[in-house]
């Protein structure tokens, strides 16, 4: 598996994001995404009514959670999903077969088979196109308002960001804990 506090995290901050997209499109452009199919997508939950009773929209990332204990990568029978060394789920091209079993096993839906090679697809945080040459995750470089944060767990920056009161995981039943940490809006009465 991999060691926990060298792991890379993605941080979605749900107060800044504004819902752009520019994230979706600059994952589509890099990871060659075919059309019809993503990697990530950014949805608009509400309206809901803020203090003062004015509408109020919340942006939540869906894409793949990176989980501990994964279910697509139990589910695999080649092997070709795994968890490498940085916590991130893999797909394995070579010994992928294209059988669908990771992406019935997904609980967030976040897997596909693209239709051009017949592999599953999903997003790997940019690690075979920016990460490998040390640059952040493609949707990371474009945010144009710093929603997103990208790096090792174990960094300071990171540490900072994930001990906000306001910062959840959004896990599902059954599942491991994502490598997803999210920053919600706090509005009165709620608990942080």
């Amino acid at each position: 598996m991999n060691n926990n506090d060298k792991q890379f995290v993605m941080l979605h901050d749900e107060k800044r994001c504004i819902g752009c997209q520019a994230c979706t499109v600059a994952c589509k452009v890099i990871n060659d995404i075919p059309e019809g199919f993503s990697r990530l997508q950014v949805q608009i939950q509400g309206p809901h009514d803020d203090e003062a009773g004015n509408p109020h929209y919340q942006f939540f990332r869906v894409s793949c959670q990176h989980c501990e204990d994964a279910p697509c990568v139990s589910v695999c029978p080649t092997g070709a999903s795994f968890i490498d060394e940085n916590g991130i789920v893999q797909v394995k091209k070579e010994l992928c077969i294209g059988c669908d079993y990771c992406v019935g096993a997904c609980p967030y839906h976040v897997r596909y088979i693209n239709p051009m090679t017949h592999i599953a697809d999903k997003c790997n945080f940019c690690s075979d196109t920016r990460l490998a040459e040390g640059e952040l995750p493609a949707c990371v470089s474009v945010c144009p308002t710093d929603a997103l944060a990208f790096g090792r767990i174990d960094s300071p920056e990171i540490q900072a960001w994930i001990k906000q009161k306001s910062v959840y995981q959004y896990q599902l039943d059954n599942v491991g804990k994502p490598s997803l940490f999210r920053r919600k809006e706090i509005h009165q009465g709620d608990k942080a």
